[in-house]
């Protein structure tokens, strides 16, 4: 049985990761309006990620016979300053969910329930490769902020490629 107090924090994450994810189309419209089509696919794609994210969390909770209730969010931010605002802003945002999960996992330790722990052992590798990504994101576009074409390139590069993630937990509806 999964322990309330999970429950409970885990419906709220679903908020933050679907929140996360109006974040990254508002990200990838403002890179689609300067015409930065790999920045806004990378943004893209990245907003399908959180979705999915919060869908996990959905299906664990169903999984685990537990009421899932799905609270609302707040407007994102949809005007940037520059190119390099959006991912800046990401960056935070990812550092914040890091801190979410690890107190997820925290409440699961703390409440013995061992499922619950295991579960979220996925999403702190996640949040690790997220960080990085959006560390490295932030260095290119602020050294290249004056060179979309440099920022559009490294894009085209060195995104993409991965599939599927086998270990990943499943995606209500999928």
């Amino acid at each position: 049985m999964t322990a309330p107090r999970f429950a409970a924090q885990l419906n709220e994450q679903i908020g933050n990761e679907f929140a996360a994810h109006q974040q990254y189309v508002a990200c990838a419209i403002h890179y689609d309006a300067l015409t930065m089509p790999q920045m806004a696919a990378f943004f893209y794609g990245q907003a399908l990620e959180e979705r999915d994210h919060a869908m996990m969390m959905v299906q664990f909770l169903l999984d685990t016979d537990c009421e899932v209730k799905i609270p609302g969010v707040e407007a994102p931010t949809t005007a940037f300053e520059n190119i390099i605002a959006p991912v800046d802003l990401a960056l935070a945002q990812e550092k914040r969910v890091s801190e979410q999960i690890f107190a997820l996992t925290r409440t699961a330790r703390e409440e013995n329930d061992f499922a619950a722990e295991q579960f979220m052992q996925w999403f702190i590798k996640e949040q690790v490769e997220e960080v990085a990504t959006m560390n490295d994101l932030l260095a290119v576009v602020t050294r290249a902020k004056d060179d979309v074409n440099a920022i559009e390139e490294y894009m085209r590069r060195e995104q993409g490629g991965e599939g599927a993630d086998p270990t990943a937990p499943p995606v209500a509806g999928v």
